[in-house]
């Protein structure tokens, strides 16, 4: 795997939902990702900035990015998470 590939998010596109599924789908994916992994979460709920750093920090991973998106269908949040830290 390329430096480029291990940077790469893999991404779980939650808009739309509300809480908590946006952090279920998140934990459902970190499930089958290593150490180092990263992924970032598409969510509209207003909870999720708060909900996707609270379970990252009880499960030992790292908030890398939080940001607002102002896409063509919606604004939404894009939250990275780094796996194990």
């Amino acid at each position: 795997m390329t430096g480029e590939e291990k940077d790469r998010a893999t991404v779980v596109d939650a808009r739309g939902l509300r809480c908590p599924i946006p952090v279920i789908r998140l934990a459902r994916q970190a499930q089958s990702l290593a150490d180092g992994d990263r992924v970032t979460v598409w969510s509209t709920d207003p909870a999720a900035v708060y909900d996707v750093p609270a379970w990252a920090r009880m499960r030992g991973h790292t908030i890398e990015e939080s940001i607002d998106v102002d896409a063509d269908d919606g604004p939404f949040q894009a939250i990275t998470v780094r796996i194990g830290g």
